[in-house]
């Protein structure tokens, strides 16, 4: 794993249409309107937030976390409107050991279906595959977030099971998760086919 590709500067992601970049305080309005709707948070592990100083605060977290190197929080901006920031999605849980890392991604509700997280799953993988030298990338989804698992497939990952009554989501009670995860080596002969 090449820590310093991911801690050493923050790495900003792009591709034709987004383009992936840290978020900060003035993007506060965009970033309380994903985290005060119920309906982004229904099948996550996040309770959502309502008031704008605790949504403040917490983009500072996001800061703080990524000095700490135990996660990285990337905001989704549209290339054609480059400040419009449409959605977050995250690396987290970096297991060194094992050179693994989990990701999570949420979108402004007005956004979703339109093919906007399926990308940027895109963008990250190949980050983290490519230049963070990341061997395996997982992700955990209820059950029910259909949406969240057309995503993960698109991008090649692999339904791998369910893990009963296994985790403990805030607002969610104790929960079941599907694992869906690939390899480095999958990634590459995927990228073959292409």
């Amino acid at each position: 794993m090449n820590i310093q590709a991911v801690f050493g500067q923050f790495p900003i992601l792009a591709s034709d249409d987004l383009i992936l970049k840290q978020v900060d305080v003035s993007h506060l309005d965009e970033v309380y309107s994903i985290y005060s709707n119920d309906g982004v948070f229904e099948y996550c592990g996040i309770i959502p937030k309502h008031n704008r100083d605790t949504v403040k605060k917490m983009i500072g977290h996001f800061e703080r976390d990524y000095n700490k190197k135990s996660k990285v929080k990337w905001g989704l901006f549209l290339g054609s409107e480059s400040d419009k920031l449409v959605g977050i999605i995250e690396a987290f849980d970096l297991n060194q050991k094992v050179n693994m890392v989990t990701i999570g991604y949420f979108l402004e509700e007005s956004y979703w279906g339109k093919g906007i997280a399926t990308r940027a799953v895109e963008v990250l993988v190949r980050f983290l595959f490519e230049e963070a030298g990341i061997n395996r990338i997982q992700a955990e989804v209820m059950p029910l977030n259909e949406g969240s698992k057309k995503v993960l497939l698109k991008n090649g990952f692999l339904q791998e099971g369910t893990i009963r009554q296994a985790a403990l989501w805030p607002g969610k009670g104790v929960v079941d998760l599907e694992i869906y995860g690939i390899l480095k080596i999958e990634y590459d002969k995927l990228n073959q086919i292409r």
